[in-house]
């Protein structure tokens, strides 16, 4: 979208982030469309989450962003939405694109007055509470893509054992385990990731015969119709784990340095399962960026994933 265009008549929201925190923002985009319905919404974001999310109808353009470096000029007088952080230094990006007004988190450095931010809240429900409180009603709900579709006979299982960080990442021998039992159970399984993750996913799928390796071989929404189109996704706290959220496939989540409670899935609860060994009442947990494996992440085993992966599919069959 041509920068110049954006003015009075629009909104434009930032959250310069990756898929899953595109994804726990739909609801409060969703909120940002009912408080102001007839403007244009601009996402400003990485040009392919954007672009995806302009595809489903959630926001009308993208702004091609990554992370907080300056926005380019636009004309000004545009309502502006921080859904990327607390500020001040994303209030200051956005302030500086001349908006009349800004919706945002308090941020005293930044001149902001506006609700208080929260440690100990959901992703989802922080988000939705800053846009409700502006005057755009929503809630968890609104995370969906689609409603809850049983899978067809034969849907294969989705496991994707990639993350960003070494924290998050789920040793590739135990997700080897657990795709040679569902192979043994007779379910197909498929295994996603990025072209950066390639050596990750042959070593899930190494000897394991049934499992198809697809790593770096979809795009964004080839992706998402993979995950749409599974009995069941397996996963890290990632990306992918929100995709199953949103278009409501049942799923299991390994957390590691991150509580569920944070960052788990905020709708369709019987659909969902959650592996933690954390402590909840901890004042702190681990490092989300780290690179070495964290140890609540390790504590889980393959015995338990099966156990979970095999209860949603139980269940998906009745």
């Amino acid at each position: 979208m041509d920068p110049a265009t954006i003015g009075a008549g629009d909104v434009l929201v930032l959250r310069a982030l990756g898929l899953g925190d595109s994804l726990t923002a739909v609801a409060p985009l969703r909120g940002v469309r009912r408080m102001l319905p007839d403007h244009r919404i601009v996402l400003a974001a990485p040009e392919p989450l954007g672009s995806w999310l302009t595809e489903l109808g959630v926001v009308d353009g993208v702004l091609p962003q990554s992370g907080l470096v300056p926005l380019p000029r636009v004309r000004g007088g545009h309502v502006a939405v921080n859904l990327h952080g607390r500020g001040p230094r994303s209030h200051e990006l956005l302030l500086a694109s001349g908006p009349e007004r800004l919706v945002g988190f308090a941020a005293p450095e930044a001149g902001h007055t506006g609700p208080a931010w929260r440690r100990d809240e959901h992703e989802v429900h922080r988000w939705c509470r800053l846009v409700s409180e502006a005057g755009g009603p929503c809630g968890p709900e609104d995370l969906l893509l689609r409603p809850h579709r049983p899978a067809p006979a034969g849907a294969p299982v989705l496991i994707h054992p990639g993350a960003a960080s070494g924290s998050r990442r789920w040793p590739a021998p135990r997700w080897r385990e657990v795709a040679r039992a569902l192979v043994a159970d007779g379910h197909r399984v498929v295994v996603t990731g990025s072209p950066a993750e390639s050596a990750l996913a042959a070593a899930v799928v190494d000897g394991v015969d049934g499992a198809e390796d697809r790593c770096g071989t979809l795009d964004l929404a080839g992706l998402a119709a993979a995950v749409g189109e599974s009995a069941a996704v397996l996963s890290t706290d990632t990306g992918v784990a929100h995709v199953a959220t949103a278009l409501a496939v049942p799923s299991v989540v390994l957390f590691g340095p991150t509580p569920p409670a944070w960052w788990g899935p905020a709708v369709d609860p019987g659909l969902h399962t959650v592996l933690w060994h954390g402590d909840p009442s901890a004042p702190a947990w681990g490092d989300p960026h780290a690179a070495e494996l964290d140890e609540r992440l390790a504590a889980v085993t393959p015995d338990e994933v099966l156990a979970a992966a095999r209860s949603q599919l139980a269940a998906a069959r009745t």
